[in-house]
């Protein structure tokens, strides 16, 4: 299954669509991928069980130790206390929730869930969540949603003032979310804000959640423990904790989705949560699904230079030196097996190498065999608005820039609907 030479490529080069062709570093690709149906020692795994009690903690246990670092084990008490709740919302269609999970008696700790049900869908629900870049309120232009306090990154006026949320941010991040088209479908919808969790900026690892973890004297994770990745995923999976409690939700229809960093995220949350009924993957690129050992697009090296709090300390061992990291991405999407993935791309969006993400989804196909279900059929990814995956892993990639548009969202809910919505 592995790449061969050049010469190889440049014949799948020669029959792949033209938005792939027209860039010429395609044709120096040149990688080989470690073998995701056999573990370091060479033991050839051929069976679901072997997969399970041997190649996949070994594969788990890898990425913890040198991409996104070990997620603490600590229990942490939640407490659930509901904030609002509407039934009313959206013109009537749909059931406003927001609640706030504290995270520790101090209360500083905590993370608002925003959460929209159908009203014209018998309960329970499945859902999708997933967390948001810029505040709760930038998901939608109802003036219910509660503003957050929290500081936010990419923050321009009049939306936002001193990187705080406005009422100007209402609604600005709508056309991301499709809240009413995900209603109509019958999907209820979650998100939060990811910095409620940890902010997005170098050195915020204490401005986060992750000191509720540390050990006495301890300042800040270690090599080997999570990077903000690490703590955004933790958050999803609390999200999901809370949905168990709530029996409007199918908390067994859950389906976690995210977009660029938040795709990372995705991805890493549904590879340690298998609770997590379904994963989307939205240009999540380098660190998501792309392949790594392509060097094509953003490499290791320049994303740990740009967001070094992103993943743990180990993995800066990697930059230029993508063929010794002992894992590679085919086997984060190999992680969500035998669980539904969908991995998309934007066909302006090289950076994050829609090609890559593709055969990410292909390379983790035979692990997908093993419990007899269809992954992708070619390693030749398919053309822009020719979504493909007739099986348990699905792929598009669309006209257009990094983004996550109303096409994905309808990719999306077609998708889900095969499994959960029938």
């Amino acid at each position: 299954m592995n790449p061969k030479t050049i010469l190889s490529f440049l014949i799948q080069l020669a029959i792949l669509p033209a938005c792939f062709a027209q860039h010429p570093n395609e044709a120096a690709v040149d990688y080989h991928l470690p073998d995701v149906l056999r573990t370091q020692s060479g033991k050839e795994i051929n069976t679901v069980a072997d997969w399970e009690k041997i190649r996949r903690p070994e594969i788990t246990a890898l990425f913890e130790k040198n991409v996104q670092g070990k997620t603490p084990v600590k229990n942490i008490p939640l407490r659930f206390v509901p904030l609002s709740v509407s039934h009313n919302a959206l013109n009537g269609t749909a059931t406003r929730k927001q609640v706030r999970v504290y995270f520790s008696r101090n209360e500083k700790y905590y993370m608002d869930i925003l959460l929209y049900l159908p009203n014209k869908k018998n309960k329970p629900v499945p859902v999708f969540v997933g967390l948001n870049f810029g505040g709760n309120q930038v998901v939608n232009a109802d003036t219910g949603i509660l503003i957050s306090k929290r500081w936010v990154k990419y923050a321009t006026e009049p939306a936002y003032k001193n990187h705080l949320g406005t009422a100007a941010s209402r609604g600005v991040q709508s056309n991301d979310w499709c809240v009413e088209k995900i209603i109509a479908a019958g999907y209820g919808v979650a998100t939060v804000y990811y910095g409620d969790l940890q902010p997005d900026s170098v050195n915020s690892v204490n401005a986060g959640v992750a000191p509720l973890f540390y050990t006495k004297g301890q300042k800040e994770p270690a090599a080997d423990e999570w990077g903000a990745i690490g703590v955004w995923a933790w958050g999803l999976s609390r999200v999901l904790d809370y949905m168990e409690t709530d029996g409007d939700i199918d908390a067994k229809k859950v389906i976690v989705i995210g977009h660029s960093r938040l795709g990372k995220t995705a991805l890493w949350a549904g590879a340690q949560d298998q609770r997590f009924a379904m994963v989307i993957s939205n240009n999540s690129g380098e660190g998501g699904a792309a392949i790594t050992r392509r060097k094509y697009g953003e490499t290791i090296a320049v994303m740990n230079k740009a967001f070094p709090h992103w993943f743990c300390g180990n993995f800066k061992k990697y930059n230029d030196k993508e063929d010794e990291l002992p894992v590679d991405f085919h086997e984060l999407i190999a992680l969500i097996a035998p669980r539904p993935v969908y991995i998309a791309s934007a066909s302006q969006d090289q950076w994050a190498d829609p090609l890559g993400e593709y055969l990410s989804g292909w390379y983790a196909t035979p692990v997908y065999a093993l419990y007899g279900l269809k992954g992708l059929s070619t390693p030749v990814p398919p053309g822009i608005s020719q979504p493909v995956g007739d099986g348990v892993i699905g792929y598009h990639l669309r006209k257009g820039e990094h983004a996550i548009t109303p096409y994905d969202w309808d990719q999306y809910i077609r998708f889900a609907n095969r499994f959960f919505n029938k």
